[in-house]
């Protein structure tokens, strides 16, 4: 599922704003797709929040300094756009759920989880879009291939926790999947 090529490092004589986001855009443009759709169901919003990732991204390389990887740069640039995002259409939408807590969040019906696969995967985004931004910038590095070691880069937080917060994010969404939500019993 992951969408990397391997990329030459960056000479430091090339590090031109303009290279570097075509660079990143060409390289990440389906991540960042993807990513845009976990933190966004609205299409409307979503394709908003793709540009507003975009234009961000294109923005601060003009401060890349090379001391991450541009893939580290690129899903840390668009994690913090979207759950900017996430927090300022808080108070319109919806409120957010935490791992710890088990709220009601809308989802699918439990007859139809094995419907089809777009059903599944339709239901799994719902999920994960009713995560707290942090646990969902987790798990949607997860999802991407990135190891606790580089999320940790983009997150702050240490490897050991990532990974630990990615084993109980998956438990609690498997769990919500297969019982229908947080509240099914």
């Amino acid at each position: 599922m992951q969408d990397v090529r391997r990329l030459e490092p960056i000479p430091a004589g090339n590090l031109n704003q303009d290279s570097l986001y075509e660079q990143a855009a060409d390289s990440y443009s389906a991540a960042l797709d993807r990513l845009a759709r976990a933190y966004e169901s609205d299409p409307e919003a979503r394709r908003d929040l793709l540009q507003e990732i975009h234009l961000q991204l294109w923005r601060s390389f003009a401060q890349f300094d090379c001391r991450c990887s541009l893939r580290t740069w690129v899903y840390r640039v668009a994690h913090n756009v979207a759950t900017g995002h996430t927090v300022r259409q808080r108070r319109i939408r919806e409120k957010l759920v935490s791992i710890e807590s088990i709220e009601s969040i809308p989802g699918g019906d439990q007859g139809e989880l094995a419907a089809s696969q777009a059903e599944a995967l339709h239901r799994l985004s719902l999920l994960i879009q009713g995560l707290q931004p942090l646990d969902r910038q987790i798990i949607i590095s997860y999802l991407e291939g990135m190891d606790a070691a580089s999320t940790s880069e983009i997150t702050g937080l240490s490897p050991a926790n990532v990974a630990m917060k990615v084993h109980r994010i998956k438990h609690v969404l498997r769990r919500w999947f297969h019982e229908g939500g947080p509240h099914a019993k």
